[in-house]
Order: structure tokens, then C-alpha cells, then sequence
């Protein structure tokens, strides 16, 4: 029998592959017929051509989104011309539900503003008013098209298909609401005003609600004034919220006579009337009008609910007046109305701010027995409430306690550790928990790096505050009075007044405006180096801008003075003082007492001591060591003063 000589593969070409399958008995058998090769090299055999596409018709992409064959739609979407997607938005304009499908399936840049104004106008028509808003809002973020365009765009789209209803315009204006984009919003009501179109109130309280959520009242009143023109007829929510600016305003007598308004026009105030006036009045402190108005509602019948109750133990506990707030509390659940964890931190923060964390901790207490949850914002209030008793370890016990029950710290949270920390100048605590914040993906406030920058400061690592100062800006956060002052402070303390000055220079050209805090820090600063004149004319400035100086402005200036022995000088700022309508104070007789102990007048400064005591105001050690060592007469001293 002969051997069969192996056969080398890579000397053959294949000339010829045929294989035949054999479903028989699920075997299968193939026949190979290789010719002779004519070259030493294997050639991969040739792929064959695709069959070309056929092209794409109106009715067969019709046809395609009809049937849902939306893999095939994707595939030749590039090849999709204008004219093409814009015949069969309209022939899809009795399948609105199929229009958001089919968009979806092109890419974004092969969709013009007509295009998706044409899918706007037709899904608008759907029951729910959510698929059109969301694609308008897609149209807007695009930002490829000014308002004028998207608006107009529309209108074409809405003659092109033959819609009577006006509500693609009111969609487009909430869209521009719910982005907060209020400015856009009011220009696309003048519009549809000149095109003779009327918003819905829905439409206009849907603005009016934005305006004054960004405490833009004038504005509100702007398009009020437009729509009572405009013969729109307002709802009791259109009024609930012009009563709920004039409250803004603090202008709460007119929010009051507001009530008479709409009842002469038909409407019946509700709940929400009276208690955005209640709320309002308890804002401002005002608790005995909160109380006179909470008795006439209940007097027309409408009975309060829990936040007429929570607003005013809210304001009780802002004004200090824990104990009715608790009274109040008993009312409410008499009422058969349950307090929220909102009522409940209410009482917890007014009673940590009298001190008494024992009657705080009762009532957090009873929250948990009502199966009421403390919220991170219960824990920040015990948090910093111990802290600034200086029970730092109950405060990290209450941290890990808020942890345990599945609660993540805050930003508010961690500002007030990183404060506390600050107050106890312990730095290197306060910037643990900055870096902590940050690893977290917590992004520190303005609060926190002002209470970085005043550790800084106090711990006279000016250099390092600088340095902090600017990474803050780079980072966006734009510095506010207080934190500019805790900066300045720092640079005064150092005697590095020249510094201090230019970042008052900063402030006005970021439109900063200082307070007296700012000019006082100054001032100290200027009168440590024994420049009361250039004080005096930082005084001088406080009043060109508006700021009213106060008794430490004064007291500093009649320091200074002393100090330098300007007696004469330090008593008519202190007359100056008296003519504006600010008594003395002890800070003022101590500088006065030490002045004219510096220059000898032993006498003058006993009959000065003579005059703060009939006027109540007790000396301090700082006023008897003054005294007894600029007079130099102890014994004699002591002993006609009774010491």
C-alpha cells in the first residue's frame, strides 16, 4: 500500500472551494478540487462587494419609523437629506409619539432648528406637556439659535401644520422658567404680545413665581401690571404670590390690605394667603401682628394648618421666646396637626441659643418617640451648639452618631467644625477637615475659607492667608465683607496697615462694599502706629460713604489720642461722640483716664473716675491700674476710693 506524501500548503493556491452541507442524519460531507498551483503564495480569496443600498424614499423611512425599525433608521441616518426629514415630520404629525423615537435615532448636528421646531409644535399636542418641554429645553441648551429664531421658528412650524392652539409658546416660556432663565422667559411673553398671542395664567404665574424666587419683585410687578393690561385674568395663586413678594418687600401692611383686594374681586383667600403673610410678619419679628392676623383667619373659617403653627414657633424661637414657642407647640397637636422635624429644630435652636442644651436634648428627645427622624440639620444644631460650649468631644460624639444612623455631615456640618477648630485655634484640625470635605466631593463655601483665613490670621501667618486669598478666586468663590475683614484684621494686627488698605481698594473694585467693621479694623490699625490723623480721615470717609460710625469708631479714635497724650483732641471726639447721641462707655472713660494720667492730671482723671460711677457704669482693674499708676499715690488713692 503507498504512503500518502504530505502535502506542503503554503506551495498551493486555491483555485477552487466548494463545500456542499448535508443535513441528512445531521451529518455533513464536503469535496475539496485543488488545481495545480501557479504560484508559490496564498492569496486570500476576494470578499465580495456588498449589494449597493437602495435609496431612500419618503415612503420607505415613513414606512421604516411606522414599523419601528429604528436599527435601520440609525444606519442610514447620515444619508437622511433636510428636505427628506422635514416631509416626514409632517406626514408623522398624527403620531406624535413616534416623533421623539425617530429624532433620537440622528445625530444632534444633522437636526436644524426648523426641524426640531416642527417635532416641538407636533409633540406639544400630547396629553402630557413633559416630552415637549424636555426637547425645547435641548433646543435651548444647544444654544445655536437666539431666542427670536427658536420663537419664530416655531411659529412657522405652527402655520406650516395648520395648529390653532398657542401652547408650543407657553411651553417654550416654562421651559425657559424651569432653566431659570428669567430674562429669556419675559422677552418670549413680549413676543408672543406683539404676535397678539396670550399667555395662559399658568404661563404668567409660572414667571411670576421665578421672578420672585430670584427676589427680582420689581420685575414681578412689571409683568403684573402687563398682564392686568393685558385683560389676564389672575387665580388666588397669582395673588398668593404678589402677596408673597410685597412680603419680600417687608412692605407687610400693603400685603394685608392685598386680602381686601381680591375679596372685592371675587376671591377667597386661602391658607396659603394668610400664612405667607404670617410668615412674613415672623421674619420680620413682628409677633404680635403674626398673632392679630392668626386670629382673624380663624375668625373667617379658615383654620390653620402646620405651617401657620411651625411658621410661628419658628418666629417665637428667632425672637427668643422659647417658652411660648412650647405653649404653641401644645396648641398645634390639640388641633389634632403634627409637628415636623422643621418645628421641632425651631424649638432645639432657640433653646441651644438661651443655653439650655438639657431642654434642647428633650425635645430631640420626643421627636424620636413620635418616630419623627432628627435631620443632619437637628445634629448641626446640637453640633454647634456644643462647640461653642467648648464640649468638642460631645460634639464628635454626636458626629459619629449622625453617622451610625446612616446621616453623611454636610457642608454646613463640617463649616461649623472647621470654625469651631478656628475659634480654638487649632489649624491643623481645621484644614484635616477641609481636605476631608474635599474627599468627600463636598466643595467648601465661602464660610469655610473665611474661617480658614481667620485662623490664619490670628496665628499671624499672614503669607499663608495671602496665598489662600488668591486660590479662592481662582477657584470662583468671590470674597464677601466678612471674609475680606477677616483678612484685613490679620494685616492690621501684623502692623501691616499699607497691605490692609490696598485689599480696601480690592474690595471697591469688586463692588465689596466695607461696613463698619472694615473701617474700625482700620482705624485700630492706623492708631497702633500712632497715625490718629490718618484714622481720623478713614473716620471721615465711613461718613462720605454712608457708613455710620459706632462707639468702637469713637472709642478708637479717643485711644489713639490718649495714647499719643492729645488730651484735648480726645475729648472733642468724645463730645463729638456725646452730639450724635452715643453715651460713653467704660472702653471711653478707660482712654480718657489714661490719657490725662499720662499727661499728669491726677485730679482731672479722679473726677472723670467720679462721673462713669454716677452714671452706672462700673470701673474695671484696667480703670483702677490706670489710675493708680499714673496718679502714683496708692496708698491715698485706695484708701478715699475704698479699695
Amino acid at each position: 500500500m503507498k504512503t500518502l506524501k504530505s502535502i506542503d500548503l503554503r506551495t498551493l493556491k486555491p483555485h477552487k472551494l466548494t463545500t456542499a452541507f448535508s443535513t441528512n442524519q445531521g451529518q455533513s460531507s464536503s469535496s475539496l478540487s485543488l488545481s495545480k498551483p501557479s504560484q508559490h503564495t496564498l492569496t486570500p480569496p476576494s470578499t465580495p462587494e456588498p449589494p449597493n443600498t437602495p435609496p431612500i424614499t419618503q415612503l420607505s423611512l415613513h414606512e421604516s419609523i411606522l414599523s419601528s425599525q429604528w436599527h435601520f433608521i440609525k444606519h442610514v441616518s447620515p444619508n437622511l437629506t433636510p428636505t427628506l426629514v422635514s416631509t416626514v415630520l409632517y406626514k408623522l404629525r398624527a403620531n406624535p409619539d413616534l416623533i421623539l423615537k425617530f429624532i433620537d435615532q440622528i445625530e444632534p448636528h444633522r437636526l436644524n432648528i426648523q426641524y426640531h421646531c416642527i417635532a416641538i409644535a407636533i409633540i406639544s399636542r400630547l396629553p402630557s406637556p413633559k416630552q415637549a418641554l424636555q426637547l425645547i429645553k435641548n433646543v435651548i441648551n444647544f444654544r445655536v439659535s437666539t431666542n427670536r429664531e427658536i420663537f419664530d421658528d416655531l411659529v412657522g412650524a405652527r402655520e406650516r401644520l395648520d395648529i390653532s392652539s398657542s401652547i408650543v409658546f407657553d411651553l417654550l416660556i416654562r421651559a425657559f422658567c424651569e432653566l431659570k432663565r428669567a430674562d429669556e422667559a419675559f422677552e418670549c411673553f413680549y413676543m408672543m404680545k406683539d404676535k397678539g398671542i396670550l399667555p395662559k395664567i399658568e404661563t404668567c404665574n409660572d414667571m411670576l413665581s421665578l421672578f420672585l424666587k430670584l427676589n427680582r419683585t420689581e420685575t414681578a410687578w412689571v409683568l403684573y401690571a402687563e398682564m392686568f393690561r393685558l385683560k389676564i385674568n389672575s387665580t388666588v395663586y397669582t395673588f398668593n404670590i404678589m402677596i408673597n413678594v410685597l412680603c419680600k418687600e417687608g412692605k407687610l401692611k400693603k400685603a394685608k390690605e392685598f386680602i381686601g383686594y381680591m375679596e372685592g374681586l371675587g376671591f377667597k383667600p386661602n391658607v396659603v394667603t394668610y400664612n405667607t403673610i404670617i410668615h412674613g410678619y415672623c421674619w420680620r419679628e413682628n409677633l404680635e401682628g403674626a398673632r392679630r392676623l392668626f386670629e382673624v383667619m380663624k375668625a373667617k373659617g379658615i383654620m390653620p394648618d402646620s405651617y401657620t403653627f411651625g411658621s410661628l414657633i419658628s418666629g417665637m424661637c428667632k425672637a427668643g421666646r422659647v417658652e411660648e414657642a412650647s405653649v404653641f407647640l401644645e396648641k398645634m397637636e390639640e388641633n389634632g396637626l403634627f409637628p415636623t422635624a422643621v418645628t421641632y429644630n425651631a424649638l432645639i435652636d432657640g433653646y441651644c441659643n438661651k443655653g439650655n442644651l438639657e431642654r434642647a436634648f428633650s425635645y430631640r428627645d420626643e421627636m424620636v418617640k413620635k418616630a419623627i427622624m432628627p435631620t443632619v440639620s437637628t445634629y448641626n444644631l446640637f453640633i454647634h451648639a456644643l462647640f461653642m460650649e467648648g464640649r468638642v468631644v460631645e460634639a464628635d460624639d454626636m458626629i459619629n452618631e449622625m453617622e451610625g444612623k446612616g446621616m453623611a455631615p454636610d457642608a454646613i456640618t463640617y463649616n461649623i467644625l472647621i470654625n469651631g477648630y478656628c475659634r480654638s485655634g487649632n489649624a491643623k484640625k481645621a484644614f484635616n477637615l477641609h481636605d476631608e470635605m474635599l474627599s468627600r466631593g463636598i466643595q467648601p463655601t465661602r464660610v469655610t475659607y473665611t474661617s480658614l483665613i481667620y485662623v490664619l490670621s490670628k496665628r499671624n501667618r499672614m503669607k499663608e492667608a495671602d496665598n489662600l486669598f488668591v486660590k479662592i478666586m481662582d477657584k470662583g468663590v468671590l470674597p464677601d465683607v466678612i471674609m475680606f475683614n477677616a483678612l484685613i484684621d490679620g494685616h492690621c494686627a501684623n502692623e501691616n496697615v499699607d497691605r490692609a488698605l490696598c485689599l480696601l481698594k480690592e474690595m471697591d473694585r469688586m463692588k465689596v462694599p466695607p461696613d463698619e467693621v472694615t473701617y474700625n479694623t482700620l482705624m485700630q490699625g492706623h492708631c497702633r502706629k500712632g497715625k490718629v490723623e490718618e484714622a481720623r480721615e478713614l473716620l471721615d470717609e465711613m461718613k462720605r460713604r454712608g457708613i455710620k460710625p459706632d462707639h468702637i469708631s469713637y472709642n478708637t479714635l479717643i485711644s489713639g489720642y490718649s495714647r499719643r497724650g492729645d488730651i484735648k483732641d480726645a475729648f472733642r471726639v468724645r463730645d463729638e461722640m456725646l452730639s450724635i447721641g452715643f453715651n460713653p462707655t467704660l472702653l471711653t472713660y478707660n482712654a480718657l483716664i489714661q490719657g490725662l494720667c499720662k499727661n499728669q492730671e491726677g485730679d482731672h482723671a479722679e473726677e472723670l473716675l467720679k462721673e462713669m460711677v454716677s452714671k452706672g457704669i462700673i470701673p474695671d482693674d484696667s480703670t483702677y491700674f490706670t489710675l493708680i499708676e499714673g496718679i502714683g499715690k496708692v496708698e491715698k488713692f485706695m484708701e478715699s476710693n475704698g479699695l
